[in-house]
Order: C-alpha cells, then structure tokens, then sequence
C-alpha cells in the first residue's frame, strides 16, 4: 500500500470514528491530532472525496516571483542551441528581444534544468566584433579625448573622459 493510500486510511478510520462515538473532542484527543485538522478533512472528504484527503504540498505550483516560463524557455533555447554562457544570454534577451534580466537569475535558471555547465569539449566562443576594414588604402581614423571635470557629492573632482571618433578621407590628411 503507498503512503498516500495509508494516510487516507488513516483519515477515514478517523473521521468515521467521530461519526460513531457522535463526539469529535473526544475522537481528536483519542487520535492526538487539532479539532482544526479534523474539520478541515471533514470538508475536504465531504467536497471532493478520497482525493480530498491527499496530502498535498504547502506551496504553490509556480512561486509568484519566478521567472515566466517563456523566458525560461528562451533562456533554455539559447543555451542548448548556441552555448551561450549566462552574460551572453542576458545581453543577447535584452538586444534582440527587449527582455531585462540578471546574469546570476539566468545562471539560477540553467542550474535548476541541470544544463550549468557546458558540454564536455565545448569550446570557449570569442567575441566576434566587426572589424573597420576599407578597399581603398588611406582612410584613417581619429580619436580624439575630452577632459571632464565634475565635483562629486561631497565636492572632490571627479575626471571623466569622453572619447570621438571620426573617419578622415585621405584627401583632409595632413
């Protein structure tokens, strides 16, 4: 018999015995159990049956704070299909799909579907940037630096620099 089917028994033994002796006190203190969970089994008997009486989990199916479901499976899809580590997820769910999320909720997401780790002989991926390459020989690109100086919240300097890039045809070259 499985545990399940047991507790049932249980139950039942107990609420008919409180129908036979027609006093629940005395039922529940002979049992050693609340009035409150006595009467609580009674309705559940009374709504649903047998199967009111299954002893179900105190929580809730989906914690109220979880990530949608639709995310984790863009998050899943984008591990399994690409390798993608977790930054590379969060940064390619907010540029492509418009999605915020954390690094470390997409590394919790990985690890919960036991896909944390990366396949054996995976290799790590580089960062693939676009290099500026032209045709014609004598473009050139300048870069130029500003000083910023702001004061800070308790008044110190604060130095900031903003960089400029522009492109030079060969023609304004000195």
């Amino acid at each position: 018999m499985k545990k399940d089917q047991r507790e049932i028994q249980r139950k039942l033994r107990i609420l008919r015995y409180a129908d036979e002796i027609g006093h629940v006190a005395k039922a529940c203190r002979y049992f050693g159990i609340g009035r409150a969970s006595f009467y609580r089994w009674r309705t559940a008997y009374q709504k649903h049956g047998e199967n009111g009486l299954i002893n179900r989990p105190s929580i809730p199916k989906q914690h109220y704070n979880r990530t949608p479901i639709e995310i984790e499976e863009k998050v899943l899809h984008l591990r399994s299909k690409y390798h993608l580590g977790p930054i590379r997820i969060v940064w390619y769910l907010e540029r492509y799909h418009g999605i915020k999320i954390s690094q470390s909720t997409v590394a919790r997401i990985l690890k919960r579907n036991g896909m944390n780790r990366l396949p054996h002989g995976t290799r790590l991926r580089k960062v693939h940037t676009k290099r500026y390459q032209k045709q014609v020989p004598g473009h050139h690109i300048q870069m130029d630096v500003k000083f910023l100086t702001f004061k800070g919240k308790q008044g110190e300097k604060v130095r900031r620099f903003q960089y400029t890039a522009s492109m030079m045809p060969p023609e304004l070259e000195l």
